[in-house]
């Protein structure tokens, strides 16, 4: 017997300007008026930036200004540099790139609306039907359900800063909510166009970070397949494949026609891919349930009862297919030797979708705990920005603000009255939200997501706004770039360096530093980041051949450890 049992009044939609203006507040904060910033972020604008301002040899093979990324597929950077071409001129370069990462998100969030409701409304999802009438209609359930796995989606912890940099995760997870789109519809349609469209999606991801997830995902949904469905894992199988294949093909055929020299990356980038793999460790598996449970909340409580309450029809389609593509990301996660969110990233899509299948038959009383949780916890979290901004303003709690500045020594605090405003307007949003849950206690299915969305949202949305001036001034590398370009000539030079693609991206973008190019092995000037420690910079130093006068050392004021150091090459 099914375990749901709803009446119609349980399943009113959320208003669509609602859910626009959700996904407005979630993704707009962070992108207007901030630096690329000591992550991928930057790194993955300088992709964008040098294919931007360079040339064929820039749009083949991944690199940020002469230092070669073999990890990064090239369609994500392809796409940001497409949009700084378009509005570079407009709006500065690295707001431009941005544009790149709305589009992502804008893809990510329709794909698990859509693929939820097209799953929501199948027969084998409906609700019992009650004795004298008045359940939903299929349409209705799906579309309150698609609300629900949206909202999942954005509440999301690990999704909040992964889909505001310019990076290739931002895209790889919105392709493979898309990948679940096109399989959902595969699976009702059977039908040659749905195939290829899941082929290209599969294809693109490999362009976009590299074959493990999407075989993975394509070797899940061939079993899934093969157990219900015939025709659909004969599409899967004859048609999927070779489009995938053309895609990935016209890069490689690109770069072998078009720039042969940009094989080595190649090969460097094909040996990233199978660094992907290895066997399953203690370590792998203490990452995953360490960092899964904050990463993935509030999805995996929804998703475990979603599993536990259909258990006696986990055959069916809105169950078997995000539980088999959560288990085969699973499995990826724990045989990837390398500990990082990125790994964690693809759990979101089906973990959203599985999640929504758990809100129908979820108890009243763990709703509220979630509830109360997320409102205790997100109100306490914007309560300290707030106070946090208050000290940072007027010094007062004196402690709060001691801290503050002594994280970041020489920081001036601005006042920005429009900051303000909408972080007020946002604040008070919050308290309306919360009297309405408390006080009318709705039956709707999503009520017991929207505060815990509604919470990550206006603490993201304070932090981008009333303390964005202080986490800039912390992470960007604007002023040390500043600082190294008035210390090098206005003529053309070149500069050697050990940074990293952060610091080599920011430099470059902030200060024009010409860094030596792939053809270029001598050069006047030697940028070297070290440490405090002198003889660890002195072992640096002895790398790099020739004799070195000093020309400047520097650092970020909020970097205690990190150093700078210019040098001139003695003749």
């Amino acid at each position: 017997m099914k375990p749901v049992r709803l009446p119609a009044s349980a399943t009113l939609a959320l208003p669509r300007w609602g859910l626009v203006a959700l996904s407005l507040l979630y993704i707009l904060p962070g992108l207007i008026r901030r630096d690329p910033w000591k992550t991928d972020d930057a790194a993955g604008f300088g992709i964008m930036w040098t294919m931007a301002h360079g040339g064929l040899h820039d749009w083949l093979s991944p690199h940020i200004v002469g230092l070669p990324m073999p990890d990064e597929g090239p369609l994500a950077f392809w796409i940001g540099a497409l949009f700084i071409k378009l509005f570079g001129w407009l709006l500065d370069d690295a707001l431009a790139a941005r544009i790149s990462t709305i589009a992502f998100f804008l893809i990510g969030s329709l794909s698990v609306w859509y693929a939820t409701y097209l799953l929501g409304r199948r027969a084998e999802a409906q609700p019992l039907r009650l004795a004298f009438g008045g359940q939903p209609e299929p349409k209705d359930f799906g579309r309150t359900l698609a609300d629900g796995a949206l909202l999942i989606y954005l509440g999301c912890l690990g999704l909040l800063l992964q889909s505001h940099q310019t990076s290739a995760e931002a895209l790889q997870i919105s392709l493979i909510a898309f990948a679940l789109y096109a399989t959902a519809r595969l699976f009702e349609s059977r039908s040659i166009r749905a195939a290829i469209t899941l082929g290209i999606t599969l294809g693109l991801l490999v362009l976009t970070r590299g074959w493990p997830v999407p075989l993975a995902l394509w070797t899940g949904l061939i079993v899934l397949a093969a157990l219900r469905d015939g025709k659909a894992a004969w599409r899967l199988i004859a048609i999927a494949p070779p489009f995938a294949a053309m895609v990935v093909a016209a890069w490689l055929l690109a770069i072998h026609l078009l720039d042969p020299v940009s094989g080595t990356s190649f090969a460097g980038w094909m040996a990233w891919n199978k660094g992907q793999f290895g066997w399953p460790s203690w370590d792998t598996l203490t990452y995953l349930l360490k960092y899964g449970i904050w990463f993935t909340w509030p999805a995996w409580p929804f998703a475990g009862w979603a599993v536990y309450a259909w258990r006696k029809q986990y055959q069916a389609l809105h169950i078997a297919l995000p539980l088999v593509v959560l288990t085969i990301f699973v499995v990826l996660a724990l045989v990837n030797p390398h500990s990082e969110e990125s790994i964690l990233l693809p759990l979101l899509p089906p973990l959203a979708i599985l999640a929504a299948f758990g809100l129908p038959t979820m108890k009243r009383g763990a709703i509220n705990a979630v509830d109360w949780f997320s409102v205790m916890t997100l109100s306490t979290c914007a309560a300290f920005i707030w106070v946090g901004w208050i000290a940072k303003q007027t010094g007062w709690p004196a402690q709060i603000a001691k801290n503050a500045f002594k994280l970041a020594p020489g920081f001036k605090p601005e006042f920005n009255l429009i900051a303000l405003l909408i972080a007020a307007s946002a604040t008070i949003g919050w308290i309306m939200l919360v009297h309405w849950r408390i006080s009318r206690h709705p039956s709707v299915l999503w009520r017991a997501v929207v505060l815990s969305t509604g919470g990550v949202i206006l603490c993201w949305l304070l932090l981008m706004t009333l303390w964005l001036p202080w986490l800039n001034y912390g992470k960007s590398y604007a002023n040390v770039a500043e600082q190294i370009a008035q210390k090098l000539p206005p003529v053309r030079y070149c500069v050697d360096t050990n940074v990293g693609p952060a610091q080599r991206a920011s430099f470059a973008y902030f200060g024009h530093v010409d860094f030596a190019k792939f053809n270029e092995s001598r050069c006047d000037f030697l940028l070297v980041q070290d440490s405090v420690d002198k003889k660890m910079a002195a072992r640096i130093l002895k790398q790099f051949s020739g004799n070195w006068q000093l020309l400047w050392e520097g650092r970020r004021p909020s970097d205690r450890d990190e150093r700078f150091r210019l040098y001139r090459r003695v003749k």
